[in-house]
């Protein structure tokens, strides 16, 4: 749901490829090995054979490293954002505050599930959702208040640490609207499965219906 994601997925995919490889070869030598009863005596010992396993590992290696530094200098690149947002972690509920407007705070609890409508999702859902623009760079400042939460949305490829007495920042930008689930990451106490993070993704101008009505209602 968003390209950071995307790009997660694809290095996943090109390391998994990599494992695969290495694995087959190794399992045909191994299986060779067990029933070969003919030995080479030219590969007991041999500068050329050692500078081979020596070498090409690491070029493997790198094949996995490059793409993987790539990544996390992406994921730490704040591209001029739109909107910033800050998340505030407690014992057992998030805080948001969006920046860039004034008094604009809300807390975010889990609706219990004697309370759930039929169509809600169970341990997950939150009375107060976060509505964010689609197709624009979003900034989230997290910190908490108690003790280390880790605030968390899988499929856009965010997990950010809650820390007492320190801000953290990532950005992400989601591709299309919908609804985006998390969970703290994080084992922070007693009731650490049921603090959930929602995110409602909408098209610019309903999320700035959404902030007017806000506003208006402060």
């Amino acid at each position: 749901s968003s390209p950071l994601m995307e790009q997660l997925n694809f290095f996943h995919d090109h390391t998994l490829l990599i494992l695969i490889m290495i694995t087959v070869l190794i399992a045909y030598i191994m299986f060779m090995l067990f029933f070969n009863k003919f030995t080479n005596r030219y590969l007991l010992h041999g500068q050329t054979i050692e500078i081979i396993w020596t070498i090409l590992p690491a070029v493997i290696l790198m094949f996995i490293a490059f793409p993987s530094l790539r990544l996390l200098y992406l994921m730490d690149e704040i591209n001029s954002p739109l909107i910033t947002l800050k998340a505030i972690g407690h014992q057992w509920y998030w805080s948001y505050e969006y920046s860039n407007f004034l008094n604009l705070e809300f807390d975010s609890y889990m609706i219990p599930t004697n309370e759930l409508d039929m169509n809600g999702f169970r341990l997950l859902d939150v009375d107060n959702r976060i509505i964010l623009p689609m197709n624009n760079q979003i900034r989230i400042l997290v910190t908490a208040t108690d003790v280390i939460h880790s605030w968390t949305i899988p499929s856009l490829g965010v997990k950010i640490d809650a820390t007492p007495g320190r801000l953290n920042q990532t950005n992400f930008l989601i591709n299309q609207p919908g609804l985006f689930f998390g969970q703290c990451s994080e084992i922070c106490g007693a009731n650490h499965s049921f603090m959930p993070i929602v995110i409602e993704s909408i098209p610019m101008n309903y999320f700035i219906k959404w902030i007017s009505s806000q506003m208006n209602s402060l």
